[in-house]
Parts: C-alpha cells; sequence; structure tokens
C-alpha cells in the first residue's frame, strides 16, 4: 500500500466502533418506544360542538352544504367564494373517490375545547386540523358551526 492509501483508511476500531454506537442507539430508541418510555402524551380535548356535513355540488357550480342530521341548509357557497373551504371539501371528496368510496356518509367538523377545529372523514380515516391553515381559513369553517350560525342569526341556545 502507499502512504496515500494508507491515509485515506479509517481504523478498524474507529469503524467498529461507530457500527456499535449505532446498534446501540437503535436497540435503546426501539425499546423506548414500544415501552413509551420518554413520550409525552397528551389528554384528547374534550369536544364542544361537531356537526356532520353533506356538500353537495349545484349545476351552477355552487356548493350546498347540509347538517346531515337534519338536512338543513348550513351554508351555499358560490363560485368564486370561501375558496379554502371549497378545496377542502372537494379534495376530501377526491380522496374518497381514490378509495372507491361513495358520497353517502357525511363529513365531520368538530369544535375542541383547547380551541382546535378539525374536518375529518369517518370513511377514509382522513383528518385535517383546520388551525394549521391561518386565521381566515380557520373562521370560514368556524362559521359552519351550529353555535356560530345561531349567534348570526341572533337566536340563542
Amino acid at each position: 500500500m502507499t502512504a496515500k492509501a494508507d491515509a485515506a483508511r479509517i481504523p478498524r476500531p474507529l469503524v467498529i466502533g461507530a457500527l456499535g454506537l449505532m446498534g446501540f442507539v437503535t436497540v435503546v430508541v426501539g425499546v423506548g418506544r414500544s415501552e413509551g418510555i420518554g413520550l409525552s402524551h397528551m389528554p384528547p380535548a374534550r369536544i364542544v360542538r361537531s356537526v356532520d356535513l353533506n356538500p353537495e355540488d349545484r349545476a351552477d357550480g355552487a356548493i350546498v352544504i347540509r347538517d346531515a342530521r337534519s338536512q338543513d341548509v348550513i351554508a351555499t357557497i358560490e363560485p368564486g367564494q370561501d375558496n379554502f373551504v371549497r378545496a377542502t371539501l372537494r379534495g376530501f371528496g377526491q380522496a374518497r373517490l381514490r378509495a372507491g368510496l361513495g358520497r353517502e356518509q357525511p363529513f365531520r367538523l368538530t369544535r375542541f375545547a383547547d380551541g382546535g377545529l378539525e374536518l375529518s372523514d369517518p370513511s377514509t380515516g382522513r383528518a385535517v386540523n383546520l388551525g394549521a391553515f391561518g386565521p381566515s381559513n380557520f373562521v370560514a369553517f368556524t362559521r359552519l358551526l351550529p353555535e356560530t350560525r345561531l349567534a348570526d342569526s341572533g337566536a340563542a341556545r
């Protein structure tokens, strides 16, 4: 071997030590995860309000959103309005189509005691934290909740 090749070689004890350390860390992390050691668990927030939504596309491009239980119209979103709500509902609908599912089961909009807001699809298991998309998008979905609609109409529940 030349002097250049000797300088480029990593000493065998160093390689063995590095591999041993990586193996040890892998085992410790695996045991920690399987036993829950060192993991923090947040209790799920209490549900304050939820509504099951049935969106329907109209021929003019509007989306009519109904309460799945009462079939009351919650909102009508005209073309060009509330684009975040439109895009999110369409995305959820497309995920169902890709999974080979129909439109029968409603989506669920849930408000939590900690202020969180989530849109979920029980059919696919998909859930989106709507607070992650900024305050204006959060408010767009908040308007679909029963207490917000009642407050807007001046009624009390």
